[in-house]
């Protein structure tokens, strides 16, 4: 079981389930949402998310697509992205304790700000990698 919450502690949440395709996200839009150099996020399958105490306090942005995030209205931490309706994943940095994921790529190098210096051996894409789906 993976858990998680926001910085106030006020929205908890659960997977029952492992969490997937971790990725950091360097794009303006995530530096912006997520406060930093980007994101870090990994998938979760969506029967397998539950909020566990705070829902009335989430906030939304979802963009006409039906991609966006959610985050405490209380304190502002990003919680998950949602895609159609449903929670697709998790931020990283709200995840209690060393989830079994790691990152596994870089997304929107091409992007990055300059004074962003990626670490590690996970590859690097300018965009979205050719093989992979969005989400």
């Amino acid at each position: 079981m993976v858990t998680g919450e926001c910085f106030c502690g006020e929205i908890t949440f659960e997977v029952a389930g492992e969490l997937f395709d971790a990725r950091s996200c360097h794009c303006s839009r995530c530096r912006k949402a997520f406060s930093g150099s980007g994101s870090a996020y990994a998938l979760v399958p969506p029967d397998a998310f539950k909020w566990t105490a705070g829902e009335q306090l989430l906030s939304s942005y979802v963009s006409q697509e039906g991609a966006g995030l959610q985050f405490c209205s209380q304190c502002g931490s990003t919680l998950c992205g949602v895609w159609q309706g449903q929670v697709n994943g998790v931020t990283l940095g709200c995840v209690n304790g060393e989830p079994d994921v790691r990152i596994e790529r870089h997304i929107f190098t091409g992007s990055k700000a300059g004074w962003d210096e990626i670490g590690g051996g996970a590859p690097q894409h300018d965009g979205w990698p050719k093989e992979a789906e969005r989400g």
